[in-house]
């Protein structure tokens, strides 16, 4: 009895073993095949992307004689590319990415600068920052592997490596440029944020050994001409639309052989008029390049430029849709008379900058060149001002964001057209003298401080001039979780709609029941 008992235990167990066995091997043939189903996705996702497509903008007879680039750079850590559906929906909740639309197999925001996949030249360039912003842990995976895309952030948010990185990466896989022929064209709205866009590809390039002319109008032609020539040719250019299109009819430039497209502040040149520029020289360009478009906002204005310009673009929203400013930034706005704006501003710089030993760096922003002269003016006799706005010549304009860079001088009076460009560390507080045209400006304004982790307060008055206005800066107020004046609301809280500069109103409410009446003429 006892050897029968022990048998049949000895039966059982072997049996518990083999079921647990094939179970093992289940799961992993199963394991194996949801892994060779992915990669299969991955691969046509791959193909897709490496496949011949053309912008509608662009030229499409030099895409089909021009040599293939390589495009596609990225392989995602397997600790990245198996996240869980909920995994990656927390670690993008985590850094406040909203939307990521477009994608055929999803891209996990990368966690650190090696995931990125950037060589050891490139990551020197990060070697001061902690870890990737937002909207590069998002932007790099997409753009990296090849894929057009339009990233709608925040200033200050770090979107000039968001593209640069990938910029350099495709450049160092290409044959050497020639002078006047760029890899990579980076298009910005003013002076100021080129300038600033090209410090930054100056400081990666000295990593990588890749050189960077940026030209603007009002500075001398020859001396960018030079530079374009210097040192065998600058693969990434970075320009202000008008100059470019100047430099391409003198034939000083050629766009033949740009394989990245960049529109950096998509939405300023739109507002600025450069729309005819913008086209004229993505013209210019091979039609399967890949092109990369930031934007602080999302107009229609903006989707129709990403539709012609674009491929399938990947669209990545940080933060919430619709106008927002910065979380870092402490808002105050203050509701005032006109006449009395001069003695507001002497009460709040008193009280913002009076108390400490070094003034701390601030940016006022009035609305009109004339507005900033006289303001810089009056504000130079009492504190360490200088100013910047379209009537002065490059170079004072140049040797004003020095002396406030240096800290020789910690108040700098502008126009809207730094408002864009400036990118200066350690900027305290902005006072608003004048209400913007438009609330995205405001936005952009205040958004020169609290920048790269730091915070920041903007301080702002209100006239009944700005009245129109009132609505949607609640609106910004709001979703910051900032003070809303009562003396605000009583403007209204009503949002107008929104016209564009070309084509009037989108959303005008028509009868189309009505029949046309007929007029007679005497």
């Amino acid at each position: 009895m006892g050897s029968e008992k022990r048998d049949k235990k000895e039966k059982k167990e072997k049996k518990e073993k083999r079921e647990k066995k094939e179970k093992k091997e289940k799961r992993e043939r199963d394991d194996d095949d949801r892994e060779a189903k992915k990669k299969q996705k991955l691969k046509n996702a791959t193909e897709v992307t490496g496949a011949t497509k053309f912008a509608n903008v662009g030229d499409r007879a030099l895409a089909t004689s021009s040599n293939a680039f390589q495009r596609v750079f990225y392989r995602a850590p397997k600790h990245l590319s198996s996240m869980s559906v909920k995994e990656m929906e927390a670690a993008r909740e985590k850094l406040a990415i909203t939307q990521v639309e477009g994608l055929e197999v999803d891209l996990a925001p990368v966690g650190t600068f090696e995931d990125a996949g950037f060589s050891k030249e490139l990551l020197k360039v990060t070697a001061q920052f902690q870890k990737p912003s937002p909207i590069q842990a998002q932007s790099w995976p997409i753009i990296m592997s090849g894929r057009d895309m339009v990233g709608i952030a925040a200033t200050g948010s770090g979107k000039t490596l968001a593209f640069g990185m990938p910029a350099l990466t495709q450049i160092r896989s290409q044959p050497p440029c020639k002078p006047g022929q760029p890899i990579c064209l980076v298009l910005a709205p003013t002076r100021e944020l080129a300038q600033q866009t090209a410090k930054v590809f100056d400081d990666a390039g000295e990593a990588s050994g890749v050189r960077c002319v940026c030209v603007y109008g009002g500075a001398p032609k020859h001396e960018q001409k030079a530079a374009m020539k210097a040192g065998g040719g600058a693969a990434v250019i970075v320009a202000t639309p008008g100059r470019l299109r100047d430099f391409m009819e003198e034939g000083v430039i050629k766009l033949d052989r740009v394989t990245m497209l960049v529109l950096d502040e998509a939405d300023r040149m739109l507002d600025l008029g450069f729309e005819p520029e913008i086209r004229a020289i993505a013209g210019a360009t091979r039609a399967d390049r890949q092109t990369v478009m930031f934007s602080a906002t999302w107009p229609q204005s903006v989707q129709s430029l990403a539709s012609e310009f674009m491929c399938d673009p990947v669209r990545v929203r940080i933060g919430a849709e619709g106008l927002k400013a910065s979380q870092s930034v402490t808002q105050v706005v203050e509701v005032v008379e006109p006449q009395d704006k001069d003695r507001h501003l002497a009460r709040v710089m008193k009280q913002y900058l009076g108390s400490s030993k070094e003034v701390p760096r601030t940016l006022i922003f009035g609305l009109y060149k004339k507005e900033c002269a006289n303001l810089h003016q009056r504000l130079a006799r009492d504190w360490p001002a200088v100013c910047i706005h379209g009537d002065m010549s490059q170079a004072d304009r140049e040797r004003s964001v020095e002396a406030f860079k240096k800290g020789t001088s910690r108040i700098l009076i502008a126009t809207d057209v730094a408002a864009r460009g400036l990118d200066i560390k350690g900027v305290e507080y902005v006072i608003n003298y004048t209400f913007p045209l438009t609330t995205e400006d405001y936005v952009h304004r205040i958004g020169r401080t609290g920048r790269a982790g730091a915070t920041g307060l903007a301080h702002t008055f209100f006239t009944v001039h700005d009245k129109a206005r009132a609505g949607e800066l609640v609106n910004v107020l709001r979703k910051a979780g900032a003070e809303v004046p009562e003396e605000l609301t009583k403007f209204g809280t009503h949002v107008k709609k929104k016209e564009s500069k070309l084509y009037g109103a989108h959303f005008k409410d028509v009868d189309m029941s009505v029949k046309a009446t007929k007029i007679t003429f005497d």
